[in-house]
């Protein structure tokens, strides 16, 4: 009996993919001559499916110890213990890691290349990956939910069209935004320039990594970019702002929205960029208390913000492609929870750091299923939403993956019996 009968779909593509012999092909180094029972990719193909099937401490691996399913999609006639696996996590080293995100990378690029997307947008930002303990590598930095708590703060490039994570920068918690950034973003952009050399490559980023340095990297690769700018840092831009009495309606004449726009450097900068200034009128929150008996009138304030871009096209167009990188956060938001990227389960840093791996892949695969399984149901838009309208990972859980089924062999062929319905047949 098995209580993960779906998990047959993902058996399916893992031998699609050839996943279970890449992950042994990347750690074949710290196997060597080794007489171990398990070999270490095992032990990371054993924590991405213990994080597709929603599970999150290691000891949670007892629970389905003896499934059938589970063992037929590893190729396994027994898991490993979990002291086993805690040990040989952390006996992972860098090299190891580095051969580990590239096959992850490498699916992602596979993907994009079979879409032939004329277009990619890459997203870069930092997100806190909190820990309550001391673990290797952690230290005490920016977190607003747990102030003076020891996180990661590691750098994530993801691609907007197929909602994956591509590369990772993994940092301590006590780094700026922009630490190590400029090589990390010309590295992924040089990766997705060799692998599809026709694709016309876009990246949205926030203030923090506004810099003359990021700028001119961006320039010499030859991508479009927009850069939120920390306008409040230069006095100049507060006074152009200021001192302005003419802006233009943006986003229709009702919107409340208007720009402006200036060929503009600071003064240390070597070239002039192209800035836009956008205006947009916002309700005011009214602090104090409230008289429900009588009317309230809503005042209304302004909102200023600056981009930095170098793409041609009309404001409005630059503006909403900048505003879709929010989609970024979303998917830090479906990651953490669904996939358990928040959790840090060890002392040692690496051991850290292939978990994160692992909950990345377990998130990118079912992202690339739903990809092989349909087609784009969206066009291209200014925002460069999504292409296709995903369901999250812990949809896929519930209605197919966890699934009560039996394994039987009539005939003598291995066969997955369940009971199933006509959308769970769809």
């Amino acid at each position: 009996m098995t209580s993960f009968a779906g998990l047959v779909i993902f058996q399916k593509l893992f031998q699609v993919l050839g996943l279970l012999q890449g992950l042994r092909g990347c750690t074949s180094k710290l196997d060597g001559g080794s007489t171990r029972l398990y070999n270490f990719g095992t032990a990371v193909s054993c924590l991405i499916v213990h994080l597709i099937l929603g599970f999150r401490n290691l000891r949670d691996m007892d629970c389905y110890r003896d499934d059938p399913m589970v063992l037929q999609t590893l190729g396994l006639r027994r898991l490993p213990s979990v002291p086993t696996l805690s040990r040989m996590l952390g006996e992972f080293d860098d090299g190891t890691v580095r051969k580990l995100r590239e096959l992850s990378g490498g699916l992602v690029l596979s993907r994009l290349r079979d879409e032939a997307f004329r277009r990619i947008t890459m997203d870069f930002d930092g997100s806190v990956l909190g820990t309550t303990r001391r673990a290797e590598g952690a230290a005490v930095g920016f977190n607003k939910k747990k102030k003076g708590a020891r996180s990661y703060y590691p750098l994530f490039c993801t691609v907007a069209q197929s909602g994956q994570v591509f590369d990772y920068l993994h940092r301590s918690g006590n780094v700026h935004d922009s630490n190590g950034a400029t090589d990390f973003v010309a590295r992924c952009v040089l990766e997705v320039q060799a692998a599809i050399p026709g694709a016309k490559i876009e990246i949205r980023m926030d203030s923090a990594f506004f810099s003359d340095g990021m700028v001119s990297c961006l320039e010499g690769l030859g991508v479009e970019y927009t850069i939120s700018v920390p306008f409040e840092r230069f006095a100049k831009l507060k006074a152009m702002i200021e001192g302005r009495r003419r802006w233009w309606p943006m986003l229709g004449r009702h919107s409340g929205t208007a720009h402006f726009e200036k060929s503009w450097k600071p003064e240390s900068w070597a070239r002039r960029a192209r800035f836009l200034f956008i205006r947009k009128k916002v309700k005011v929150q009214t602090k104090g208390p409230i008289q429900l008996d009588l009317f309230e009138p809503v005042e209304e304030g302004l909102e200023y913000k600056v981009v930095v871009t170098n793409k041609k096209g009309r404001a409005g167009g630059v503006v909403r492609f900048h505003e879709g990188r929010g989609s970024q956060e979303k998917l830090f938001g479906e990651i953490k929870p669904q996939a358990q990227m928040g959790y840090i389960p060890s002392r040692r840093r690496v051991a850290n750091e292939v978990y994160m791996l692992s909950s990345i892949m377990a998130h990118n695969l079912g992202r690339e299923l739903q990809m092989r399984t349909g087609r784009p149901g969206r066009r291209t838009d200014a925002k460069r939403a999504a292409r296709w309208a995903f369901d999250e990972l812990a949809t896929l859980r519930k209605q197919i993956v966890q699934r009560a089924g039996r394994l039987v062999r009539p005939a003598g062929k291995l066969t997955l019996v369940f009971g199933t319905n006509p959308k769970v047949k769809k």
